[in-house]
C-alpha cells in the first residue's frame, strides 16, 4: 500500500485540553482508571474524525497515532518495562505516573527538553541489569481500537536508537546504547504484533540522527540506525516503515536512512535541506521509495509560503523520488485551530488570522500542496496567488518594522553588554545585602490559587474594575511576603500573583506581541502553555513590573527580587517571526528589558532576576551553529542587564538542561548569581561548574517542584552536602529547582520549611570550618 501525504503527529491534549483535565481528575481521585482511559479514547476518536474532516486520507495510513497519557518516551520505557528498581513494586498506571511525577516514597525520572523544543520528555535510566522485554501491548491496542472505529492509523513510535541515545546510564559511565540489541529484539516483536493487527504502516522517529548535542557521536548514531533498521526491515513479517528524521537537517544521515531499505523516509525541510545528487550516489531505485518532504513547518504558527514549498517539492521530484507532502515535525508543538480564536478581540492584531496556521490549518496546507503535486500546480493557482498576496501585505504592515527600534539595536556596542569587575561587584553587593552563608530564596512564582485565577479572569472580562483587581493582587502579594518572613527565607519574591505566565505577561505589555485565548500547547504531561505570538518589532511602552515590586518591598525589610523573563526564554516560549534573525529579535527584547531593569533599579531594587530557563533549549542541533547562537544569546542577556550599578545584584535561572554543553555560556552571562535545576539529577551539574572554575554565586536546586512529593529536611541537607563537596560554599545559594506556580500551598509550605531548616543545619555544620566561610 502506498503512503499518502501526511503529518508526523497531531496535538494530543485536545482542543479544550480534555486530556489534561482527565489526567488531573484521575490524579485528584475524581475519576478512576476506567474513567481516564475512556476519556482518552474519546479524545483519540475525536482527533481522528477531525483529521479525516480536514482532508487526510482515511485509508492511506495518513492518520498518525501519536497519542500518549503523558510522554512518548515514557511510553517506550513503560512498553519495555525498563523501569529503575525503585519503581518495580508498583504496577499499571500507578507505576506509569510515578515514573513521571514520583510519589511520597520515590523520586521520578529526570525531565529535560526534547531536542531544541519547549516540550519535555522523561529521561530513561538504563543499566546493564535493567529489565527489557515486551511488557504490554498498549501501542498495538490503540491501533486496533482505532481500526474498530473505521480508521487505519499509522502508529508513531520513538526509534530504538533514539530512545537509548536520549537515556542516561543508571550508573555513572554506563552507556545505555550497550542495551541496543535487547531493545531491538523487542521492536522486532512489536513490528510483528502490528503486522498481525493489520497495520499497513508504522512511523519510526529516529530523531537522534539530526543532533550533535547527544553524548553519543552523531556519526555513531547514524551508523547504529543503519545497522538496526537494515536488520529489522529484512523481515517480511512487519508493516511498511516510514523512517522519520524530523527536527533538523538530516542530510548527513540521508544515505544511511535510504540504505536501510525503509519504504519511506521523512525529512525536515524547514530546518534542513534536500540531499544532493552526490548524497544519493549509489542508491538505486529511488522512484520505488517515498520521500515525505517536510515543507510545512510543524513547530511554528506562520502560514506556509506555498510557492516556496511548491518549488521544494518539484526539486525533490527531480531527484527521482516518489514525493509526498509532509510536516517538518509533529504538530504537537502548535495549537489546534485558529478558528478557536476571536479575531475581533482588540488584543489580537487584525491581520493575524490571515498570517497564521495552527495544526488544523497546517493540515489544510498539506492537503492543498498534495492536490497541486498530484493534479498539477494549476489546480491550486488561486491558493498560491492568495498566499503570495498575504505574505507581501504582511511585510508592509505597520509595526512589523519600526525604525526607532532598528536604529537602537544597530547602535549597541560591546560596552553596552559589559559590567564591571566581578570582585568589585561582589564586595559592593555583600556590603549592601549583608546576607548569611547559604542564603535562601525561591525562584519567583508562588502557587496560583483559585482565588487569584478567578480575580484575573474577572478583571479580563471587565467584571471587576482596575482598583478592585489591584487590591486583590496586593492582598495576595502581602500574604506571600508574610509567609516567606514566617519561614525565615532570606531573599523574598513577590510571588507573581498578577502574572498568568512568565512569558505571556510580558507579551501583553510589550509592543510587537499578540496573545491567544485558546492556543494551548503541551509542555509536559498535563502542563500546557499558551505561547505568545511575536509578530513585530519589540519595545517597552509602559509599566511592567515596578508597581508590583514596589508594593512588595514596601511591606518588608528583607530584600525582594525584581523578576523579569530574559530575551532568549521569551523567544523560546513564543512563536517568533521568521523574517529577521533571532539575534536581532533577542536584542530588541533585551533593550526593552534593559529599560525595565533600569526602572527597577531606580525604584530601589537591590536584586533583579532575569530568568533564562530556555538558554540550553535553543542550542542548535548542529555543532557548527553553536558559536553563533551562544554569541547572540549571551549577548542579549548582557545587553539587558549590564546597565546596572555594581551594588545591584543580577540573578538568573536556568532549568531542564544538560548544562555541561553550555558551561562557558553560563559563565559568559556574567550574572552575579545563577540558580540551576539540579534536584532530579542529584547535583550532576556541579562537577562541570567546579571543573570550569565557576566563581560567581550559584543556587543548585534542592527541591524538585515538578513532583508532588515533599522532600525531607535530611534529603535536602544531603543535596546541600553534595553541593558543598563540589563547589566553594561561599558562593552557594539554597533554592528550589523552579518557580512554585504549579504547586499547592500545603506542599509548598512543608517543603520550604524543610529547605530553610536544612540550610540552617548545613550552615551550622560549616560554621566550625572558618576556612570555608571566611
Amino acid at each position: 500500500m502506498s503512503l499518502s501525504s501526511t503529518i508526523l503527529g497531531y496535538p494530543r491534549v485536545g482542543r479544550k485540553r480534555e486530556l489534561k483535565k482527565a489526567v488531573e481528575a484521575y490524579w485528584a481521585g475524581r475519576s478512576d482508571a476506567a474513567g481516564l482511559k475512556e476519556a482518552e479514547a474519546e479524545l483519540r476518536k475525536a482527533n481522528l474524525a477531525r483529521l479525516v474532516e480536514l482532508g487526510l486520507d482515511r485509508d492511506g495510513s495518513a492518520l498518525p497515532e501519536n497519542s500518549s497519557l503523558y510522554d512518548q518516551v515514557l511510553d517506550i520505557t513503560f512498553l519495555l518495562g525498563a523501569v529503575p528498581e525503585r519503581f518495580r513494586g508498583l504496577g499499571g498506571l500507578d507505576q506509569y505516573f510515578a515514573l513521571a511525577r514520583g510519589n511520597a516514597e520515590v523520586f521520578p525520572l529526570e525531565m529535560t527538553k526534547w531536542f531544541d523544543t519547549n516540550y519535555h520528555y522523561l529521561v530513561p535510566e538504563i543499566g546493564p541489569d535493567t529489565p527489557i522485554s515486551l511488557k504490554n501491548t498498549d501501542l498495538v491496542d490503540r491501533f486496533t481500537e482505532a481500526k474498530s472505529w473505521g480508521y487505519l492509523t499509522r502508529p508513531v513510535i520513538v526509534g530504538p536508537v533514539t530512545y537509548l541515545a536520549l537515556s542516561k546510564g543508571e550508573t555513572e559511565g554506563y552507556d545505555p546504547l550497550d542495551r541496543l540489541e535487547d531493545v531491538v529484539a523487542v521492536y522486532e516483536q512489536l513490528l510483528t504484533a502490528f503486522k498481525a493487527a493489520g497495520a499497513e504502516w508504522v512511523e519510526i522517529d529516529e530523531t537522534a540522527v539530526v543532533s550533535d548535542n547527544l553524548s553519543a557521536s552523531r556519526d555513531g548514531i547514524i551508523a547504529k540506525v543503519e545497522q538496526v533498521w537494515t536488520h529489522l526491515l529484512s523481515s517480511s513479517n512487519r508493516p511498511h516503515v516510514l523512517l522519520a528524521a524530523p527536527y533538523g537537517d538530516s542530510t548527513k544521515a540521508f544515505p544511511a536512512l535510504f540504505r536501510t531499505g525503509a519504504e519511506a523516509i521523512a525529512i525536515d525541510l524547514d530546518r534542513g535541506t534536500l540531499p544532493s545528487a552526490d548524497d544519493l550516489a549509489g542508491i538505486n531505485n529511488l522512484s520505488s521509495r517515498t520521500l515525505v518532504a517536510g515543507v510545512v513547518d510543524g513547530r511554528n504558527i506562520w502560514a506556509t509560503d506555498l510557492n516556496k514549498a511548491k518549488d521544494l517539492l518539484e526539486q525533490a521530484k527531480d531527484l527521482g523520488f516518489t514525493v509526498k507532502v509532509g510536516t517538518s515535525t509533529s504538530l504537537q508543538h502548535v495549537p489546534h485551530d485558529t478558528d478557536l480564536e476571536n479575531w475581533a478581540d482588540p488584543e489580537l492584531n487584525e491581520n493575524l488570522h490571515d498570517w497564521l496556521a495552527f495544526a488544523d490549518q497546517k493540515i489544510e496546507e498539506v492537503v492543498i500542496l498534495d492536490r497541486g503535486l498530484t493534479e498539477g500546480w494549476d489546480a491550486i493557482a488561486d491558493e498560491l496567488s492568495k498566499n503570495a498576496d498575504i505574505l507581501t501585505r504582511r511585510a508592509a504592515t505597520a509595526g512589523v518594522a519600526v525604525d526607532a527600534v532598528r536604529e537602537r539595536v544597530a547602535a549597541l556596542t560591546e560596552a553596552d553588554r559589559t559590567r564591571g569587575d566581578y570582585a568589585e561587584r561582589e564586595a559592593a553587593q555583600e556590603a549592601r545585602l549583608n546576607l548569611p552563608p547559604l542564603p535562601t530564596t525561591t525562584i519567583g512564582s508562588f502557587p496560583q490559587t483559585t482565588e487569584i485565577r478567578t480575580s484575573r479572569a474577572a478583571h479580563a472580562r471587565g467584571e471587576i474594575d482596575d482598583a478592585t483587581y489591584e487590591d486583590r493582587m496586593k492582598e495576595e502579594i502581602e500574604r506571600v511576603i508574610r509567609l516567606q518572613e514566617e519561614l525565615d527565607i532570606d531573599v523574598l519574591v513577590h510571588g507573581e500573583a498578577e502574572r498568568n505566565d512568565m512569558v505571556q505577561y510580558f507579551a501583553e505589555l510589550l509592543d510587537g506581541f499578540a496573545v491567544t485565548k485558546h492556543g494551548w500547547v503541551q509542555s509536559y504531561g498535563s502542563r500546557c502553555t499558551r505561547p505568545s505570538i511575536l509578530w513585530g518589532d519589540v519595545a517597552k511602552s509602559g509599566d511592567i513590573s515596578v508597581p508590583w515590586w514596589s508594593f512588595a518591598q514596601s511591606v518588608t525589610n528583607r530584600p525582594v527580587k525584581g523578576m523579569l523573563t530574559g530575551p532568549v526564554t521569551i523567544i523560546a516560549w513564543s512563536f517568533v517571526r521568521k523574517d529577521i534573525s533571532l539575534g536581532q529579535v533577542a536584542d530588541q527584547i533585551a533593550l526593552a528589558l534593559r529599560d525595565e531593569v533600569a526602572d527597577l533599579e531606580k525604584a530601589g531594587a537591590a536584586i533583579i532576576q532575569v530568568d533564562e530557563p530556555a538558554l540550553r533549549e535553543l542550542l542548535p542541533l548542529e555543532q557548527s551553529k553553536h558559536a553563533d547562537y551562544l554569541e547572540w544569546s549571551v549577548g542579549s542577556f548582557r545587553a539587558a542587564t549590564a546597565g546596572v550599578d555594581k551594588a545591584t545584584q543580577i540573578h538568573t535561572h536556568l532549568c531542564y538542561s544538560d548544562f555541561g554543553q553550555i558551561i562557558d555560556a553560563i559563565a559568559g552571562l556574567d550574572a552575579d548569581v545563577t540558580s540551576i535545576e539540579a534536584a532530579r539529577s542529584a547535583m550532576e551539574v556541579l562537577p562541570d561548574l567546579n571543573d570550569h572554575g565557576f566563581s560567581h554565586g550559584v543556587g543548585p536546586g534542592v527541591w524538585d517542584i515538578h513532583s508532588p512529593r515533599v522532600p525531607s529536611t535530611e534529603e535536602i541537607a544531603g543535596l546541600l552536602r553534595l553541593a558543598v563537596d563540589s563547589v566553594d560554599p561561599r558562593i552557594l545559594w539554597v533554592n528550589p529547582d523552579c518557580g512554585l506556580k504549579t504547586r499547592g500551598y500545603d506542599e509548598t509550605v512543608a517543603s520550604l520549611k524543610n529547605l530553610v531548616t536544612a540550610a540552617k543545619q548545613v550552615r551550622e555544620e560549616l560554621s566550625a570550618d572558618q576556612r570555608l566561610l571566611a
